[in-house]
């Protein structure tokens, strides 16, 4: 049987980029959910995400929503929304977002305007390679309260203090979430089937009757 490779992640970083171009490239790939684009006064990264990228992305995101649910918490996924202001010259796609706080702000709307509407609640960033270019400068700059971060073996999150992102143990969006935990959480979905591990999740994150 032929073995098929899947491609890996690909960065390329671009300097002198003006923020005419960036939007250009946006429009041109707007049905597009891959290259992925960030870019910071005048430096933008292309990123085409690998398939391992994708998946544990998505796993996180299956995760925040099994647990919301079971928490009886409203939680909007917004995937890899585009996310930027002109004022700042900054724009980003994360792997993940969602609205926690500010749902009923944003539910229904088709575009997001920076400019009145508020960024997500909570970003995650996948790094299953090193990332060239940091969001956080960008996230911190738009307001963007919390950051998780998953290298494919340990979820760290941050929160917004100041200007500046300072790790946490746990979530203050999603306070009976702990980074620790949901590590754990995401290494069962590396051994389980997608029918048990909501199962598993669920009974370890209640805990002992």
């Amino acid at each position: 049987m032929p073995v098929v490779e899947s491609p890996p992640e690909q960065r390329v970083i671009l300097r002198n980029v003006s923020w005419k171009t960036y939007e250009q490239l946006l429009e041109d790939h707007l049905d597009y959910s891959s290259p992925r684009f960030t870019y910071d006064q005048g430096v933008l990264e292309i990123m085409s995400p690998s398939p391992e990228h994708e998946w544990y992305s998505r796993l996180i995101a299956d995760l925040v929503k099994l647990l919301a649910r079971e928490m009886r918490i409203d939680v909007l996924d917004l995937g890899s929304t585009t996310y930027r202001r002109e004022r700042a010259k900054r724009g980003f796609e994360p792997d993940s977002c969602f609205y926690v706080n500010n749902v009923r702000k944003i539910r229904g709307k088709e575009q997001i305007d920076l400019a009145v509407d508020p960024p997500p609640d909570i970003v995650v960033e996948v790094e299953a390679t090193r990332p060239s270019l940091s969001k956080f400068p960008i996230c911190a700059d738009l307001g963007v309260p919390e950051i998780w971060t998953y290298d494919g073996s340990h979820l760290r999150m941050y929160q917004l203090h100041g200007s500046k992102y300072e790790e946490s143990p746990s979530s203050r969006i999603l306070p009976s979430l702990e980074a620790k935990q949901l590590g754990e959480f995401l290494e069962l979905g590396k051994t389980l089937d997608s029918v048990a591990w909501p199962d598993e999740v669920l009974k370890r994150f209640r805990g002992p009757k």
